[in-house]
């Protein structure tokens, strides 16, 4: 049995902390609001953020930061990304000795345009660092909750590190590979939200299934160009953190980024979306994120830059599909030595 501290008691990271505790590891929990804490020990359920799914008794919840990471052998971080640092920055004077930081969120963070690996090992001395390691693939939560079959991807610079941690989760139901491409399985976590948001639109707009189609193929060309320019495995967007994670997001209702598109599509404004919505839509603060790397790198993202425009910058969800559309003619294969 390990001792595993999970912040973020969102969906994700307590789907995730019911995996580990299914796997007989002692599970503690922990989230900034007390009364959630309190109600997850008492009544074995987070109905705030998932619904109908019975905890195990291996979770216990924690209001104190300090109390989850205890004794702890490996933290799980599924924060928001906009969180990470001042989490981070918390977590810092708590250690004594090295542990192992597994992350589990899909963002980018805006401006400085880091992954949260790099913003994890900006922020914890690498003394107390054992290793960093990417938990992404296509995985809702709330069938995850369900034990419904799922696969997802294990990835560290460290070989050994991916296989602990995938050795930490996998179960009869949570399947998991390794990946030694860190930087790909980070990007294509992150950038298919960009992704998700437009094909949302595309559906809220009722523009069919030919339009969606274009749009994830496109959508992945544009991920994979940015991320080989990044120094990203090419080859690691055709799998489960790509295309697997790319298909899921912009096809499913649980999709944050699908349903959020889908109400922009229909007319509603960002800020009553995101106002209705009651939990973090990665893509949003992602795209700004895409936008800054792609002018940055010189990389054509046109996907990317037409959802700036509607998110940031007020251009209307029909504009960004027009310019889309009349982008000047192009050649399919230009695209395949991005890939290669």
């Amino acid at each position: 049995m390990t001792v595993v501290a999970v912040a973020g008691a969102g969906s994700w990271g307590t789907a995730l902390a019911m995996v580990l505790a299914d796997n007989g590891h002692e599970v503690r929990l922990w989230g900034h609001r007390e009364e959630l804490m309190q109600e997850i020990n008492e009544t074995r359920m987070n109905n705030r953020y998932l619904p109908g799914v019975e905890l195990p008794d291996g979770i216990c919840a924690y209001a104190s930061l300090e109390s989850a990471l205890q004794d702890a052998e490996h933290i799980l971080l599924v924060v928001p990304t906009k969180a990470y640092r001042d989490v981070l920055r918390q977590i810092r004077p708590m250690l004594s000795s090295p542990v192992t930081f597994i992350h589990a969120s899909k963002g980018i963070e805006p401006d400085s345009s880091k992954r949260i690996s790099e913003v994890i090992e900006e922020e914890i001395p690498a003394h107390l660092i054992a290793s960093v390691v990417v938990l992404s693939g296509p995985s809702h939560a709330e069938e995850v909750g369900l034990r419904h079959p799922t696969t997802v991807t294990s990835a560290s610079k460290h070989l050994e590190a991916a296989e602990m941690v995938q050795d930490l989760f996998m179960n009869s139901y949570f399947r998991v590979y390794t990946n030694p491409d860190i930087i790909g399985v980070e990007l294509g976590g992150a950038l298919k939200n960009i992704i998700a948001l437009a094909a949302g639109i595309t559906d809220g707009l009722g523009l069919g299934d030919n339009a969606k189609a274009a749009l994830m193929t496109r959508g992945l060309a544009e991920i994979a160009r940015l991320g080989r320019m990044m120094g990203a495995n090419p080859l690691t967007f055709a799998g489960l953190t790509g295309m697997g994670d790319l298909i899921v997001t912009c096809t499913s209702v649980h999709s944050r980024n699908w349903r959020t598109g889908h109400m922009l599509g229909k007319g509603q404004s960002l800020e009553d979306v995101l106002a209705n919505m009651g939990m973090v839509v990665e893509g949003v603060r992602t795209t700004k994120a895409a936008y800054q790397l792609a002018g940055k790198m010189n990389v054509e993202m046109p996907i990317t830059i037409a959802l700036h425009e509607v998110l940031f910058n007020g251009k209307s969800v029909k504009e960004a599909v027009e310019s889309l559309m009349g982008r000047v003619r192009k050649h399919e294969m230009e695209a395949i030595p991005d890939l290669l």
